[in-house]
């Protein structure tokens, strides 16, 4: 049995967590804001893993101090538990006003992000100082921040970046040897002069090396970053291309189908004219020609109402929806009177057994979702077979699911992925039913991604399939209509008179969205 998941379900959290490559900044511009909180939100997270790391070494260094002695690790008591309260203040800052202050001049993402710049560099001078400055890699966790920037800023900005950090870097190495400040005149009179002298040639040039290393860094991943920005643009108006050229055919598609739509209701209404005898009699040979004509044109009539349909969903995507809360068990009522003289033609039983509760969607077309879908798995059921409908409502995760299952020819494993796709039909399921149009399923797809829904597809070939989807925010009906009653009551009665509430109707298909 194959199995897929097809999700619209967006997140809405889904740029805290991502790393944010910017459109714009590729000589120094100033990046969105979308773009700043993106990487602000992403180094609050790096950071906690540095957080993390610190905590291990503390603890590690309790344990182990005498081999943090033998690799050249001065390990004190204090720094790492100051450093590890540091940044977690500096997190909790972040967070604070990155989502519980108001956006003003002094509290922007990208003052924010340099904040956040300027503390993780203070701190991993310290780390660096306490650690060793040349006796360890420490210093080259510098190129991080380095690459960080470039990546995450424009060019200028993570300039800026690699002049902070050779800055602090020097500092730190200046700060630890002291001795590169005597004077020649004082070095001679010292016996260990040449010894000071060779320090501090050994000290410049470490400096200079690594200096010039962080500014060859800055460099090539700065380049390359702007190379991969530049592509990312192209990306992006190749995409805007594709989809004004999609749109374009979506609304020459329509303008075809109106102009195809008149001439072929015409034909049909003549060859009605033909099979009722108000053209006279014809011949069984002519009648036989006639009814295939007329079969083939309502295939076409019924192509053409689904592209309508499809074209009117995608345009609906475009705009704001007007969601309402709808009992579920209603519009299933529904869409079973309206198939159960197609799945009678056919012999086949429409078993439903609904959970009450209701969703927050389009009503329209949640009817269209699963009119489809029932559709189908009558369509595709062999003749004498059922249809069951079920459905489960969980009230803790408030989640819910309508399953459809049929006993038809089922889907191959490798066709299970296009099912969505439009105009997609498999060979035998064309076999099975020749007037599929090859685009009901994307009209449900475009439902779901209208509605935010997932849809889960198990199937076996000549067993069946299964159709779920999934309704995250379901709430139970009674409590719904409940609330909605209330509401109407208050403002039907004053204020202060007292409201009786009716029983709750749980056969009420349609209800008002709550204000």
């Amino acid at each position: 049995m194959a199995i897929a998941e097809f999700s619209w379900a967006a997140s809405k959290n889904a740029s805290k967590t991502s790393l944010a490559f910017p459109h714009a900044g590729l000589t120094g511009s100033k990046l969105s804001d979308e773009v700043l909180i993106g990487n602000a939100r992403w180094f609050i997270i790096f950071r906690w893993g540095v957080i993390a790391v610190l905590l291990i070494f503390q603890i590690f260094a309790l344990v182990a101090s005498d081999t943090l002695t033998e690799i050249g690790i001065t390990h004190q008591q204090g720094w790492p538990v100051v450093i590890t309260a540091l940044l977690c203040i500096a997190n909790i800052s972040c967070i604070y006003a990155l989502d519980f202050r108001k956006r003003t001049k002094y509290n922007s993402p990208s003052i924010n992000i340099w904040a956040q710049i300027i503390v993780d560099l203070l701190c991993l001078s310290v780390v660096v100082h306490y650690v060793g400055s040349i006796a360890t890699p420490a210093p080259f966790f510098y190129v991080l921040h380095i690459a960080l920037s470039c990546i995450f800023f424009s060019t200028v900005e993570s300039l800026i970046v690699t002049v902070l950090v050779c800055v602090m870097y020097s500092v730190v190495l200046l700060f630890e040897n002291p001795l590169l400040f005597l004077a020649p005149q004082s070095v001679l009179i010292d016996s260990n002069a040449s010894g000071i002298s060779s320090l501090k040639i050994h000290t410049f040039l470490w400096m200079f090396t690594l200096d010039v290393l962080f500014v060859i860094v800055w460099y090539v991943v700065s380049r390359l970053s702007i190379v991969v920005r530049v592509h990312e643009r192209h990306i992006v108006d190749a995409y805007e291309q594709i989809s004004r050229a999609q749109t374009e055919k979506d609304r020459y598609a329509v303008l075809m189908t109106h102009q195809l739509k008149a001439p072929l209701d015409a034909i049909r209404s003549k060859i009605s004219l033909i099979k009722g005898n108000y053209c006279g009699e014809v011949s069984p040979e002519i009648m036989d020609v006639i009814l295939k004509v007329d079969d083939r044109a309502a295939g076409m009539a019924g192509l053409i109402l689904d592209v309508l349909k499809l074209e009117r969903l995608k345009a609906a995507a475009r705009d704001p929806a007007n969601l309402t809360w709808v009992n579920i068990g209603g519009v299933i009522s529904k869409c079973i009177d309206k198939l159960q003289p197609i799945a009678n033609s056919h012999h086949i039983d429409i078993n439903a057994s609904i959970e009450d509760f209701v969703v927050e969607c389009v009503p329209s077309q949640l009817d269209i979702l699963f009119e489809n879908i029932i559709a189908n798995a009558i369509a595709y059921s062999y003749d004498g077979r059922s249809v069951e409908i079920g459905s489960s409502f969980d009230k803790q995760s408030l989640s819910a699911a309508v399953t459809i299952i049929d006993h038809g020819i089922g889907i191959g494993d490798k066709d299970l992925p296009h099912i969505f796709d439009e105009y997609f039909y498999t060979p035998r399921a064309a076999l099975h039913n020749r007037t599929s149009s090859g685009i009901g399923l994307s009209i449900v797809r475009t439902v779901a991604e209208n509605n935010k829904l997932r849809i889960t597809v198990s199937s076996e070939q000549n067993v069946g399939t299964t159709f779920s989807v999934v309704f995250q925010g379901a709430k139970s009906a009674p409590t719904i209509e409940k609330s909605v009653q209330q509401t109407e009551s208050l403002i039907a009665n004053p204020v202060n008179s007292p409201v009786e509430l009716p029983e709750p109707d749980k056969n009420e298909s349609h209800l008002a969205p709550i204000h």
